[in-house]
């Protein structure tokens, strides 16, 4: 090994001057460095032998930038990169270089999609019912994990909610506010949007010239959805809810002591078009849960089936090995 590296230094014609490091126990053999700053260690002939270091830039075909050590122990060379034991010298070593992914043509993403794509659609076509069912499960699940992270970004916090003194009514106050409640023409629509900014601002308008309003709720499908924006619109509006009729419709009173907030709109709520795109999303979501659970009962249906048949084949071969 000493005399493979002695060979490939001196091959080079750049060398100038150099060091001679070791004539003690072997005097055929002599080192040579190239004419770069170094540091000379100090060395004791009867310990191990902290031969050079140096703080430049060695040349990195021949070694790397780190100290070396020469040991001689029972007549054997042995060398040791960075790991020079005495010595008040730190010499600073060679930082690793951080691989990073190569980018893919798109030649090889296409290929990449064609794989996956055939892949499905072997899984589409399978001869196997169960194939067929489980592929269309895990892709629905998935599109379902999808779409809960998705609708996780609409969430706004709430803000905490302002105390003041809710308002008693009497029962004739509230007999008659319901009465003009249902006379009077104006109204706030609530669509697929659900309630949100656009439909809070409205309300204070129309309690600019009205003291109540109603609010007329279209897509109210569920049962307790209008009580749920019922209890909605109040806290966002600070209003009263004097009534909540069958036909999905709400009747607010805006209160004895209303003051027109300087911000109609309220922060914690949405915009228009975000409004609409969380109603996309979770109509997505219940259609997909809608779907998963189909899946799954043709699964468990598929299951039982093939028990059934297997157990009526095997009951066939017992019979005819008892006939036998």
């Amino acid at each position: 090994m000493l005399a493979l590296l002695t060979h490939r230094f001196l091959r080079s014609p750049k060398w100038t001057c150099g060091l001679f490091l070791l004539q003690n126990q072997f005097s055929n053999y002599s080192i040579y460095v190239k004419s770069r700053p170094f540091l000379q260690v100090p060395c004791d002939s009867t310990q191990k032998q902290n031969l050079f270091a140096y703080d430049g830039v060695f040349n990195r075909r021949y070694m790397s930038n780190s100290t070396i050590e020469l040991r001689t122990d029972d007549n054997v060379v042995r060398f040791a990169f960075n790991n020079v034991s005495g010595g008040n010298s730190v010499v600073p070593t060679r930082q690793e270089k951080k691989w990073r992914k190569a980018k893919m043509s798109k030649k090889s993403i296409v290929n990449e999609l064609r794989f996956y794509r055939l892949k499905a659609k072997k899984k589409m076509n399978s001869p196997n019912p169960e194939v067929r069912i489980r592929y269309k499960l895990e892709k629905a699940k998935r599109k379902e994990e999808w779409l809960i992270e998705k609708l996780r970004k609409y969430d706004v916090p709430k803000s905490p909610a302002e105390v003041y003194d809710p308002e008693i009514l009497t029962e004739e106050e509230q007999h008659y506010l319901k009465r003009t409640g249902e006379k009077r023409k104006n109204f706030v629509l609530v669509g697929r949007r659900g309630v949100f900014g656009g439909v809070v601002l409205n309300l204070h308008l129309h309690w600019k010239k009205h003291e109540t309003v109603k609010v007329i709720c279209k897509p109210c499908n569920k049962p307790g959805q209008v009580h749920e924006y019922a209890e909605e619109l109040a806290r966002l509006s600070k209003g009263i809810v004097i009534d909540v009729k069958p036909n999905n419709t709400i009747v607010l009173y805006r209160g004895k002591n209303y003051v027109r907030p300087e911000v109609m709109s309220p922060v914690d709520t949405l915009s228009k078009d975000k409004a609409l795109e969380k109603y996309r999303y979770e109509q997505s979501l219940e259609h997909t849960s809608e779907f998963i659970e189909k899946l799954e009962k043709e699964l468990e249906e598929y299951q039982k089936y093939v028990t059934r048949h297997k157990k009526k084949r095997d009951e066939e071969a017992d019979s005819k090995n008892k006939a036998v």
